[in-house]
């Protein structure tokens, strides 16, 4: 009853230009619905946070799908009688998707990009570091081996023939499993990692480094200039931004970070967080480089202790979650611990589902114009709501104009009646 009842109360806040007969009280155009938004992400926590909930995410990856800012009201702001009272809050949809796909019994999830953010940053430059290791052990080491062993054996022509032809066969088999074992391409990762350590001697800072909001700048007189995550191209994109408040939230598009950090922005790794094409397992990578006896012999039955992508539980446990309608198995339904998210799960549903149509612009004002409201499937006004906007005006100008005939007709009658009166009194 209450999840039909805050639905409702969700459709009436905001979806004012989209129904004629709305009751609510005039306000600003984003106040009624940015104060539900606030109140839905707060109200959608588990109760039980001290808690740990033991849920196997192992067969899942997750999946960035959108960044967007979203502009709700604030009791500080108001209280310290700022010029608006509406917060810019920086929230990011990503889904846990089934190893095989995206496209069923995946979940849909809601986090402040903040965290999202320290978690994914952190899992790449973990992946990032570990690849450059690997590419150093296995692919350069290996190739420098071999082109030893191939010195060798001009020296050596003299020797057994087969034999040499038998130790580089087994040798090339050592490096190509030692290669495959983790996907990485031994023909670049060299070049790759060799910019990314020489990356400040080439006039590049990570942009990674600016995703929490901190000054680059200031004017002599007084104006400062910080940084930050700001999304892009409709949410598609995450990039680092100018803002003119210490909160990021007063974004002005006119200004380039690199003018104010000295250096030009490298987002090898921060593209990573948000590239469409990539998912991040849920099951940590193993990057142990295999023991030369182990990959010759082909030792690889032997089974190795699955260990959890901390990325994901991090993530998972303090989402807003929408998860029954895309049939996500074992989450909030078979939990009892997520009770009070499976209460709000319509509501946090239908929130997603308005960010991902578009209700929002990039700094987080509503879309007038906009065709999304919070019921899906539902788009602007009704057949019948403009059908009952059309009655109503001409209702309206029919009143008008028969108010106007018999206002004429009285003043009229009533000069008549004087006229009379006073020829009678003569």
């Amino acid at each position: 009853m209450f999840g039909h009842l805050a639905l409702a109360l969700l459709v009436a806040t905001s979806s004012v230009t989209a129904t004629p007969f709305s009751g609510v009280p005039a306000q600003t155009k984003n106040d009624g619905k940015a104060s539900f938004v606030s109140k839905v992400m707060s109200n959608a926590r588990r109760l039980d946070e001290d808690n740990e909930v033991d849920i196997d995410l192992s067969a899942y990856s997750i999946k960035f799908v959108k960044c967007q800012f979203i502009k709700s009201y604030d009791d500080e702001l108001a209280e310290e009688g700022a010029d608006s009272v509406l917060k810019t809050n920086r929230f990011i949809i990503f889904r846990l998707c089934p190893s095989s796909s995206c496209a069923y019994n995946y979940g849909e999830y809601m986090v402040p990009m903040d965290d999202y953010l320290e978690a994914a940053v952190e899992y790449q430059a973990e992946q990032q570091e570990e690849m450059c290791n690997y590419c150093a052990e296995v692919c350069v080491n290996d190739d420098a081996a071999a082109e030893g062993d191939d010195a060798a054996e001009e020296e050596e022509e003299d020797e057994d023939e087969d034999g040499d032809e038998d130790g580089d066969e087994r040798r090339k088999l050592r490096s190509i499993r030692r290669k495959l074992a983790q996907n990485v391409d031994c023909s670049s990762c060299g070049d790759e990692c060799e910019k990314i350590e020489n990356m400040e001697d080439n006039g590049y800072v990570e942009a990674s480094n600016f995703i929490q909001c901190q000054q680059i700048g200031a004017d002599d007189d007084g104006t400062e200039y910080y940084a930050g995550a700001m999304c892009a191209s409709s949410g598609e994109k995450i990039k680092i931004g100018v803002f003119m408040d210490e909160d990021c939230s007063q974004l002005d598009s006119s200004l380039s970070a690199e003018t104010y950090i000295g250096a030009q922005l490298s987002h090898a790794l921060l593209k990573t967080v948000y590239e469409s094409d990539t998912l991040v397992p849920c099951v940590k990578p193993n990057w142990d480089v295999p023991a030369d006896d182990d990959a010759a012999n082909g030792d690889d039955a032997a089974e190795e202790e699955v260990e959890e992508n901390e990325m994901c539980v991090n993530l998972y446990e303090p989402a807003s979650k929408c998860e029954t309608k895309h049939g996500f198995q074992s989450g909030l339904s078979d939990n009892a611990d997520y009770y009070n998210q499976y209460a709000q799960e319509e509501l946090v549903c239908a929130l997603m589902d308005t960010v991902s149509n578009g209700a929002y612009d990039e700094t987080g004002e509503i879309v007038l114009k906009s065709k999304s409201t919070n019921i899906e499937g539902a788009t602007e006004a009704t057949g019948g709501q403009k059908f009952a906007l059309t009655v109503f005006i001409l209702g309206t100008v029919g009143l008008a104009v028969f108010a106007a005939q018999l206002h004429s007709k009285l003043m009229k009658g009533g000069t008549d009646g004087l006229s009379n009166q006073g020829g009678a009194m003569a």
